[in-house]
C-alpha cells in the first residue's frame, strides 16, 4: 500500500479518534477532538497531493480518499448536532449529499467506471472542514488551551452571524456539488 493509500487508511482510524474523544469524561476532550480532526483533515489534503506530485494514483485511492472523507464529515456533522447548536437539518442535507454522491459512483462501478472526485467537491469538502472547525473551536474554547477564544464566542452576535455564515456556504456549496455530480454524470443513469 503506498503513502497516500496509508494516509487514507489513517484517516479512518483518526475518525475513530475524534469520536471516542466526545464520548471521554476529560477535561480536555473537546481539544482533542479538535486537533484529532484537524489532523485527519491535513491527511486528506496530503494523501492526494502526494498521491498527484508521485503519481501514485490508484484505484483504491480514487474509492477510498472520499469514503474516508465522507466518514470523517459524516462523523464530525453528526456529533456537533448532538453537542452544539448546529441543526439537525444540516446534518441530514449534509449526509444526504454524501449518500447520493456515493450512490453515483456506486452505479459508475457496476460499469466499469470509477470516478474521481471533482474540483466544486474538493471546494464543499475545504468549506465543510472550515465549518467543523469552527464549531470545535467553540466547543474546546470551554477548556485550558483554547480558553482565550471564549470571549468571542460568547459575543453571540457576530458569532453568530460567522457561524449562520459558514453554515449557509457549506450547506449550499455541498447541495450544489451534488447536483453538479449528478449532472456531469447523468449518462450513467441512460438505461434507467
Amino acid at each position: 500500500m503506498n503513502l497516500p493509500n496509508r494516509l487514507t487508511v489513517g484517516r479512518l482510524f483518526l475518525t475513530a479518534l475524534f469520536v471516542l474523544c466526545f464520548y471521554l469524561p476529560w477535561g480536555h476532550a473537546m481539544t482533542a477532538a479538535l486537533l484529532i480532526f484537524s489532523l485527519a483533515s491535513i491527511t486528506d489534503w496530503l494523501d492526494g497531493r502526494i498521491a498527484r506530485a508521485r503519481n501514485l494514483v490508484t484505484h483504491f485511492g480514487k474509492l477510498f480518499d472520499p469514503l474516508a472523507d465522507k466518514v470523517l464529515i459524516a462523523a464530525a456533522f453528526i456529533l456537533l448536532v448532538e453537542n452544539t447548536k448546529m441543526k439537525a437539518w444540516i446534518a441530514i442535507a449534509i449526509l444526504g449529499r454524501e449518500f447520493f454522491v456515493t450512490g453515483i459512483r456506486l452505479i459508475a462501478a457496476q460499469q466499469g467506471v470509477v470516478l474521481a472526485a471533482e474540483r466544486l467537491g474538493k471546494h464543499k469538502m475545504f468549506w465543510q472542514i472550515l465549518t467543523v472547525l469552527y464549531f470545535l473551536l467553540e466547543a474546546a474554547s470551554r477548556e485550558w488551551l483554547f480558553s482565550f477564544l471564549r470571549p468571542w464566542y460568547e459575543s453571540t452576535a457576530l458569532q453568530t452571524r460567522v457561524g449562520f455564515a459558514l453554515v449557509a456556504v457549506t450547506t449550499f456549496l455541498t447541495l450544489l456539488s451534488g447536483l453538479t455530480y449528478f449532472w456531469r454524470n447523468r449518462r450513467l443513469f441512460d438505461d434507467a
